[in-house]
């Protein structure tokens, strides 16, 4: 399954890099993220809880980062397991570019599934990877955009 999409941050680009490579940023907008812990230099390891249709499991899991252009773009790969549930493997390409209105976030995803969740059917997963998406950039987006005073 394949993701693309694009989001303007209203941040200069390296606000926006920081904020890629900060775990407590990750773990405020991942959807469903209950633990993330590590770096971007060594890796992150995560816990989150997700319902896929009638299935709802816990996935553990690591990310971890490559082709790292700082402050323009990296390649962000994560598996997790979800136990009967099945697992879940992925990455990305995010790049940044300034824009007028800030900066310019490019994604395109790659994303696997197997074992119980699989067997939910393409267009389900699909639509729910669609909206963890959205949900990450928007919980994302406003993250980086709150006013200081605001963090």
């Amino acid at each position: 399954m394949e993701l693309i999409g694009s989001r303007t941050i209203a941040a200069d680009r390296m606000t926006v890099w920081e904020h890629l490579n900060d775990a407590d940023t990750l773990r405020e907008s991942i959807p469903g993220c209950e633990e993330l812990s590590g770096s971007a230099e060594e890796g992150f390891s995560a816990t989150v809880k997700q319902k896929i249709g009638p299935v709802k499991a816990t996935f553990k899991g690591t990310v971890t980062l490559s082709d790292v252009v700082v402050g323009e773009s990296y390649r962000i790969a994560g598996e997790g397991s979800g136990g009967v549930a099945g697992f879940a493997r992925g990455a990305a390409r995010v790049r940044l570019e300034e824009v007028a209105d800030g900066t310019e976030l490019t994604y395109e995803v790659e994303a696997h599934v197997g074992g119980k969740i699989a067997q939910l059917g393409a267009r389900l997963i699909h639509g729910v990877a669609r909206k963890m998406a959205d949900q990450f950039f928007d919980n994302f987006q406003t993250h980086v955009e709150k006013p200081e005073d605001a963090a």
